[in-house]
């Protein structure tokens, strides 16, 4: 009997507990289709493909299906970012303006500002997201930032350069905000490798792990799912253009899921991949086993380190951050089954992902519904199945 098992051993078995968490989101049209997979030690415990990927043409979701994969992007360009720290060729310390000496931006007084890799890694650089604004007219939308998910029609460097022009919302190192940072560290790992980044990363990520349907495009947009948002009294397909809010206070994303299909869009770090659940899960599972051939296990167990004490996502009690993804450090504030350590993010187009590396789990849930599949009660209910408990509490939202 595994671990999970003993400790869930008055429950349902596992799938039988994971399958009901998934009919009823289906059932009740929170999700229009998913895909979820849960990895125990390596090896595979659970793997279904439910809904459809197309509602309105009834294409069935498939294990295989893309998906534009927003913030799961995060993990896999600072793991890039990681594998060029192990090659000494970059220093989590370092000053980010040693590489991208035309970044620099100011602090709220006007004064010069230190940031360094590791203050992108852990979005305590000081930076923003246009979309956390609280309305249309906020810093950043009137300097024309992109978040990464619509067709700006600009470049990288255009937006670095719009970025840098914003005053910092606070001094490197003294809070946390989720933010672009990843976008300039995709910038900087260009300036390092002297490639662009779609290539950087697969050589040093997606090419070694072989994610080869992992790219800043959608390489057979035959497969990549249709998304949708949360609606009464069941998700609407979204629109060409379409702003969706995942927070109360916060303007919105705007979305353009067009941008999943044009290889010309400017990678964007933080939120511009798309892949399939099967090569997200490869990633994971790789660093939560150490690292493999990838990395060096105490790379790894620096990324998942809690770096920014108790620092953190506002909306998740009892969660710091790493390097590349939030660690829980406080399961009694969490309200959470999870092992303290426990890695987890997610993704605005509907995603969700967690390493609880103390209990060898890995599990990634992949959906095409926005924001059920990130902030929704789904999230919370598909990890109490995964662990055979009762539901929480309360219901979690990740800013992801």
């Amino acid at each position: 009997m595994s671990e999970l098992s003993r400790t869930a051993r008055d429950a349902a078995p596992l799938p039988l507990r994971v399958d009901a968490v998934i009919d009823r989101a289906l059932a009740e049209q929170r999700l229009v289709g998913g895909v979820v997979l849960i990895a125990e030690h390596g090896a595979p415990v659970y793997r279904r493909a439910a809904g459809l990927a197309d509602r309105e043409h009834e294409q069935p979701m498939r294990e295989d299906t893309l998906f534009r994969l927003a913030s799961i992007s995060k993990p896999i360009v600072s793991t890039a970012a990681m594998v060029l720290v192990s090659q000494q060729r970059l220093g989590l310390d370092d000053a980010v303006e040693r590489y991208l000496p035309e970044f620099t931006p100011r602090g709220a007084d006007g004064g010069a500002a230190h940031l360094t890799v590791r203050h992108l890694l852990t979005h305590t650089a000081g930076l923003g997201y246009r979309f956390l604004e609280p309305d249309e007219h906020g810093p950043y939308a009137r300097a024309g930032v992109s978040d990464g998910m619509d067709g700006a029609g600009i470049t990288l460097a255009e937006n670095l350069r719009r970025i840098a022009g914003v005053p910092l919302l606070f001094a490197p190192g003294t809070a946390w905000a989720y933010s672009l940072s990843i976008d300039v560290l995709g910038a900087l790992i260009e300036r390092v490798t002297q490639l662009p980044l779609g290539d950087a990363v697969r050589d040093l990520v997606t090419a070694p792990l072989g994610m080869n349907d992992t790219a800043f495009y959608a390489l057979d947009a035959q497969r990549l799912a249709t998304p949708y948002v949360s609606d009464v009294p069941r998700p609407h397909r979204m629109r060409d253009k379409e702003r969706a809010t995942p927070f109360e206070g916060a303007v919105g994303i705007d979305f353009e899921p067009a941008r999943a299909l044009d290889p010309e869009a400017f990678a964007s770090g933080g939120a511009g991949m798309v892949g399939c659940a099967d090569d997200v899960l490869r990633l994971l599972d790789t660093l939560r086993d150490g690292g493999g051939a990838l990395l060096p296990r105490a790379i790894v167990d620096e990324m998942g380190r809690n770096q920014t004490g108790e620092m953190g996502p506002p909306d998740k009690p009892g969660y710091g951050f790493g390097l590349g993804f939030s660690v829980l450090r406080d399961p009694l504030a969490a309200e959470s089954p999870e092992s303290p350590g426990t890695w987890r993010w997610g993704g605005a187009y509907g995603h969700s992902w967690f390493v609880d590396r103390s209990r060898g789990l890995s599990v990634v849930a992949l959906t095409n519904t926005l924001y059920e599949g990130m902030s929704g009660a789904f999230v919370d209910e598909l990890r109490d199945a995964v662990y055979g408990v009762s539901a929480a509490k309360g219901q979690g939202a990740s800013r992801s």
